[in-house]
């Protein structure tokens, strides 16, 4: 089927923004679809008009009843980056859309700071949860943001002053391209500007001496998380971490996920990195929600239940970590939904379970290895080595 979709990015300046070919269009279209601000912006055209629908998932389905038609979606700036356009793109057949870009609100705010787009991050809070940009915030980073709204700048700047980057300056940039175009420009510390809704927000993030550094690397300090003592101590997370090799967009298993260690450092490793805990304790589960909201991946899903049964009808995944409830029957469930390529790693403590991962490593291959961390201590006046137990780490790659 030829292309009957056109998905337009406009901007502030409405229909003047607009290529010849791209306004002509629109301007043809029998059915426009959009946001109320959209229609505003696209006024005086005698198409059919019709508001996002609710829940915003009907969109699908209203494309599809109108397939065939002169449908245009109106989008803001690039409709391909963090936007309408890739929600339809991965429904519909590509050969049934055309996409019409236009600057996006990154480009705009970028060029508005001064600043390198390959030089910074770019993130959206846009209806999600605004935790999820606390991975972002280090020394020296420049971050773009989409917001939700007006009360989205005085959120940020809390996150800030919570971990000791304060001093960090702030722009708000409000209906960029447009004759209302606004600026408004502080720091973290003492944030009170009253922004219009629609925004985008520009933070260069300066770090106070006592500012919480906590990088993406894998190996987070053990204090950080919310646990009960038992949780896969900040050595030996890292070692599993780099066996697991979190890639973007990669889907975790981790099983036994206790405070959720594990899975939040692997999410916080990687772009969109995803992960699923699966703990048949509720006060555990409770940690884990916790360390991923206070950590930065509120997308944190938690199963409750025990394995392998829980394991059954889970989305395929891209690396398992099993921390506990070590079994035959669970390695075996895990090992089969494993994509090809797949990493899976188990740690085991106690003899037993040593005992069963040399028993599979003899049949599956792999590598194996014996983990030991000592920590210096106070010994009375004094400093000694302190052992940690000892961890028994079978890992491999499905082939």
């Amino acid at each position: 089927m030829s292309a009957w979709l056109h998905i337009v990015g406009i901007g502030e300046d409405g229909l003047d923004g607009l290529t010849s070919a791209t306004r002509t269009v629109v301007e043809a279209a029998e059915i426009i679809i959009g946001g109320e601000r959209h229609h505003a912006l696209a006024k005086d055209l005698d198409a059919t008009r019709i508001a996002w629908p609710s829940p915003f998932d009907a969109l699908i389905e209203t494309l599809k009843s109108n397939r065939g038609k002169r449908v245009v979606v109106l989008a803001t700036g690039d409709p391909l980056w963090y936007s309408v356009g890739a929600r339809i793109g991965r429904e519909l057949d590509p050969s049934e859309i055309v996409y019409h870009p236009q600057l996006s609100a990154f480009q705009l705010a970028a060029a508005r700071m001064g600043w390198s787009m390959a030089d910074l991050e770019t993130l959206t809070v846009h209806g999600r949860a605004i935790e999820q940009m606390v991975a972002f915030i280090q020394p020296d980073q420049r971050l773009l943001i989409l917001t939700t709204g007006s009360e989205t700048p005085a959120q940020v700047a809390a996150f800030l002053k919570q971990r000791g980057f304060g001093n960090s300056r702030m722009t708000v940039l409000a209906s960029m391209g447009g004759e209302n175009e606004k600026r408004f420009d502080g720091v973290a510390n003492d944030w009170s500007h009253d922004v219009p809704a629609f925004n985008t927000l520009a933070v260069e993030c300066i770090a106070a001496q006592d500012a919480a550094l906590l990088p993406r690397v894998p190996g987070l300090p053990d204090d950080l998380f919310a646990h009960d003592g038992t949780m896969t101590k900040q050595e030996i997370r890292a070692a599993t971490l780099a066996k697991l090799m979190p890639m973007r967009g990669a889907l975790l298993w981790d099983v036994g996920c206790g405070c959720g260690s594990v899975a939040v450092e692997w999410m916080r490793a990687a772009r969109y990195a995803r992960a699923i805990g699966i703990e048949p304790r509720d006060d555990r589960r409770v940690f884990a929600a916790q360390n991923a909201l206070a950590l930065g991946v509120p997308k944190l899903e938690l199963i409750a239940g025990s394995v392998p049964e829980k394991l059954l009808g889970l989305t395929p995944p891209d690396a398992i970590f099993i921390g506990g409830g070590l079994s035959i029957e669970t390695f075996d469930v895990c090992w089969a939904a494993l994509r090809p390529l797949g990493r899976l790693v188990c740690n085991a403590v106690t003899l037993e379970s040593e005992a069963l991962l040399i028993s599979l490593y003899k049949q599956h291959g792999g590598q194996l290895a014996k983990l030991h961390v000592n920590r210096a201590e106070p010994i009375g006046n004094l400093t000694g080595w302190r052992p940690l137990m000892p961890v028994t780490q079978w890992s491999l790659v499905k082939r």
